[in-house]
Order: C-alpha cells, then structure tokens, then sequence
C-alpha cells in the first residue's frame, strides 16, 4: 500500500502533517482519543494519493497528474477510527482543527500526515486514458522526489533521453528492455530507498557506492567476531528474535547492546507486536541492579536493517532522563512536524557511544540522528551511515501485464534543531574507524569497538 511504513530496509525486498504540533514517543497515556472523521474523499497532503472513506473501508488511490491507480483498501477494526491492510499496516484517521482538514497516522512511522477534503476523486481517476508506464514512473519522481538538486541530476533531462527507448519498449510489449530502461533512469540517483520491481524481468535496488547491505552472512559473521573478540566468548543474551542482544563486558561496568533492526521482533510482524517486544527486550537488559551500577553503554548499529522510526524513538526513550528535541520530519510542501523523545521507564542515561557504517539504514539512521540531540553525554564511532531517512512510497505501474510490477521512492526530509539534513552522505561520525573490512577480519581487529571502549574510560564513566 502506498501510504506503508518503512519496514527492514527497502534493499531487504531484495533479500527475502501540516504545521508544528510535535509527537511525544515513550508515553502511549499521551496519545489523543480517537473521534471519527466524516465519510467521503480526502487527499494526502503530498504523498500523492486519495482516500475515499466509506461503509468501514478506506479505499485509497495512487495519484499523479496524469494517474489514479486504485490501491489496496484497509477495513476497519474494533478500535474507533483505525483500519487495517491486508499488509497488517494500521491506519488512524482522526478529525483536524478544521472541518476540511484531518490527519492520517500509520503504526510504526513517526508523524501524522495531513488529509485535505476534497468534493471528488480527482480528474484521472475517472479518465478512460491510460498514461504509459514511463510517463507513470518520470512523473511520480517529478512530483515526489525531493534530491534532484542535491544529487544532480535533471530529471527533465532523464525524461528526453529515455522516453523515446521506453516508448519503443512498450510498442514491442519487451518488458526485459522497459524495465532496464526504469533501471537506467533511477540507478544515477544510488539512493537505496529508490527500487523497481518487475517480476520475472528483474529486481533493481542498491546501496551508495562503497558501502555493504547487510544480509544474513555477514550479520552471523560479525556476531561470532564481536562474541570472540571483543566480549572474550561472554555470552550474548538474544531477544527480540535476535534482533537485539546484549552482554555486560567482561571486568567492566560498561555494557554492549547490538540493534540490527528496528523490525521483525516477533512473528505477527505488526508495530504493535514489535513494540510490546521491545519493551520486554529492553526491561530484561536494563534492570533495576545493571542501572546502578552501569557506567556506560557502547550502543552498535553498524549492521542495521532499519524498519520502524517509532521503534526507534522508542528505544531513545528509554536512553534520556529528559526530553529532548528528536528531528522534524517535512514533506516538499508541509512544514516540518516535529518529533520529540520523552523518558520512558527504567532509562539509562550515562554515557553512549554508538557505532554507526555504511551498513547502518533507514530507521537506523533516524534513531542516530534522534541520538545527535541526546542531552546525555553521546558519541558517534565509526563510518557514515548509509543516507537514506524516508517512509518508502510503494507505487504501482498501469496495464494488466505489469500487475506484478512496482517502484519505491522517498518524499521525506528528516531535519536536525538546525535545519540539517544528511540524505545521500549519510550521518558522519564523530570518531572515524574502519568498520568490517577485510583486513579487520584478517587481523583480528575490531577498531570502533576499542575506540569505544577508550572513549568510555576517558569520559570519566
């Protein structure tokens, strides 16, 4: 569905808000009760679709200039203005301070979106013309796609060099060349949350150049290194379906927690399953008696998948003993909605290094940047995170024959308190150190753990 929240890395498909109200995560007594928003049309301000709210369903539809593409539904559940898709996404539609004016929050991504109401679907939803695929692809980046500029690329330019091979493509009916060629168009941008697929023809998606996305292999490659090497074959406590360890460092009050996720906690895969389990992972590991006598944290992120931005704030809740401002989260047209770290139950608020590479994505990243404003003592060790910070707007192709095609682009910006943000090179650290490379497999080092471990002592922790 369209209006998903970020899961695992969008690359792991592969491998397998209008004005400045601010968000507290950490404290569900605050969330706001529920009330109904009247049936009919509503537009999602700048994530180019539109609702249709009727009889407890909510249709939805992927808009462009040129294109309405009907959309999986969502159907109401026992809890007052929410729906469910068929993908376990839960949808909350509450009333604005206007009539004409609503927000939709989706489970598990930080922020509302705001609904605008409109009298009608708008006009391409009831046109008999069925626009090409390659004007449905251009267009949806044209309209949606806020780092042209920053990358530099023109996109107008993209157009005129492609159209005419895609059309020509399209005229043959040879999908295996119309997909190199949406390949060929996106591939300049190395955007990791950017990705097309188109079934049998092929699967494109990738990293920034120079950096590795992690995958089952080097994940249990790295986990044995670190159990070895760094914590002296102490064991590691699992949770969270291994998406979360733990271990207290042999001879020293400094404890070591790995996150190589913010998804995939439990088999329901919901937000709300994750997030019970979260918590459950996070009262075992921070204990009445390891907070007492804890003098610091090394926090490693360097294989981290992303997934859920709430689950990460979730976490940064439980890393303060006082809010803090986390990052503010703006669309092209939207002012930045902002997002706020509230102190959850039995917090550790000593000091944390984090480690961070090329391999730390998506929801990875948006819990680093949240942690750049932790009023804590806090570090940065190691490579740049891999740049990508955005929900994933999942988008279908017109035509029968590419029902089983879709596309993945981002419209987000997550901005720091002033004004920063870090998409395409990623969140640079504060300590640079090699992260996993050959030669620190080969030499038996793990650097950005030593660092950490060195920074720690001489913080005074």
């Amino acid at each position: 569905m369209i209006m998903q929240r970020k899961r695992t890395a969008v690359i792991a498909a592969a491998l397998v808000m209008v004005g400045t109200l601010t968000t507290a995560c950490g404290n569900p007594a605050r969330e706001p009760a529920v009330i109904e928003i009247p049936p009919g049309f509503w537009q999602v301000e700048d994530y180019g679709t539109a609702l249709s709210v009727h009889d407890n369903v909510v249709e939805a539809y992927q808009l462009t200039e040129l294109s309405c593409l009907t959309d999986a539904p969502a159907t109401r559940s026992e809890k007052p203005g929410t729906y469910v898709t068929e993908d376990k996404d839960v949808l909350t539609l509450r009333p604005g301070t206007r009539p004409d004016r609503a927000t939709l929050h989706i489970d598990g991504s930080a922020g509302d979106r705001t609904l605008r109401h409109i009298p009608a679907l708008p006009i391409p939803c009831t046109s008999s013309t069925e626009p090409t695929t390659f004007d449905v692809f251009w267009q949806t980046f044209q309209e949606n796609y806020p780092f042209f500029a920053a990358k530099g690329i023109d996109w107008h330019q993209v157009r005129g060099r492609y159209r005419e091979r895609a059309a020509l493509a399209e005229q043959r009916g040879d999908d295996t060349e119309l997909f190199a060629v949406l390949r060929d168009m996106v591939a300049p941008l190395n955007d990791a949350h950017v990705v097309v697929s188109a079934g049998e023809h092929g699967f494109f998606g990738i990293g920034r150049p120079g950096t590795t996305i992690p995958g089952p292999q080097l994940d249990q490659r790295v986990k044995e290194h670190v159990q070895r090497r760094d914590l002296q074959q102490h064991p590691l406590t699992e949770y969270a379906n291994g998406r979360i360890s733990y271990a207290d460092l042999p001879g020293q009050d400094y404890g070591y927690l790995r996150v190589s996720a913010f998804s995939g906690y439990t088999a329901e895969r919901t937000f709300a399953a994750d997030s019970t389990e979260l918590d459950r992972a996070l009262d075992a590991i921070f204990t009445a008696d390891r907070l007492t006598r804890l003098r610091g944290l090394i926090l490693d992120l360097r294989l981290n998948g992303g997934g859920s931005d709430s689950l990460g704030l979730q976490l940064a809740a439980r890393l303060t003993d006082r809010p803090y401002f986390a990052y503010a989260k703006k669309t092209r047209s939207t002012e930045p909605w902002v997002q706020r770290v509230e102190p959850a139950r039995a917090g550790f608020a000593g000091p944390v290094a984090i480690l961070t590479s090329g391999s730390t994505i998506s929801a990875g990243e948006t819990f680093t940047q949240a942690m750049m404003e932790r009023p804590s003592r806090t570090t940065r060790i190691g490579q740049p995170t891999q740049g990508v910070f955005s929900d994933v707007m999942r988008r279908k192709l017109p035509g029968a024959r590419h029902a089983d095609w879709s596309f993945g682009l981002p419209n987000e910006e997550f901005l720091t308190s002033d004004g920063r943000t870090f998409d395409g090179a990623g969140i640079p650290p504060e300590v640079t150190e090699p992260v996993f490379t050959d030669e620190e497999f080969s030499q038996d080092r793990d650097s950005g753990f030593d660092r950490a471990v060195r920074w720690l002592e001489s913080s005074g922790s």
